[in-house]
């Protein structure tokens, strides 16, 4: 079963809400709002900071802020801030997994595996956070687009 983790449900909760707040918010403020784990928050808080998603401020007015706009950070963004590169296998082609997997050798459905979790990667990457915040209908994914785009064109 594929399923995001506690920690890019509690990321993506953070930036929603941060996304509908302009003030810097405090992870002890975040983590009380949303009972989720003061500790938790703060280390999700931070690895989605070194990647360049947040912005921290120290003192009494500091806390965490989005780095960028929302509608510039996908869900694809914040997930593999807080978790890595989305897998679907054990086996990569960024990393192949000789060594982790007996059947990589005989192994007739990895290269379909990898090319499902582009499709995934590629349809958490059109839906942006900014999304999130407004709690309506996510967008049609971007082939679906493309392709409307594709008959007006024609006609």
């Amino acid at each position: 079963m594929l399923r995001l983790s506690k920690r890019s449900d509690y990321a993506l909760i953070a930036m929603k809400h941060l996304a509908l707040h302009t003030e810097a918010t405090s992870a002890r403020e975040i983590a009380e709002r949303y009972d989720i784990p003061l500790e938790l928050m703060a280390k999700v808080l931070q690895r989605l900071t070194r990647r360049g998603l947040l912005a921290s401020s120290q003192g009494t007015r500091g806390g965490y802020q989005l780095a960028r706009r929302s509608a510039l950070i996908s869900v694809a963004d914040v997930i593999q801030a807080v978790d890595g590169p989305v897998a679907v296998t054990v086996c990569s082609p960024d990393d192949p997994g000789q060594d982790q997997c007996e059947q990589y050798a005989k192994c007739n459905v990895r290269d379909p595996l990898w090319r499902i979790k582009e499709r995934i990667l590629a349809s958490l990457e059109t839906v942006s956070v900014a999304e999130l915040a407004s709690d309506g209908d996510v967008v049609e994914p971007a082939p679906m687009i493309v392709h409307v785009l594709g008959a007006r064109a024609r006609a």
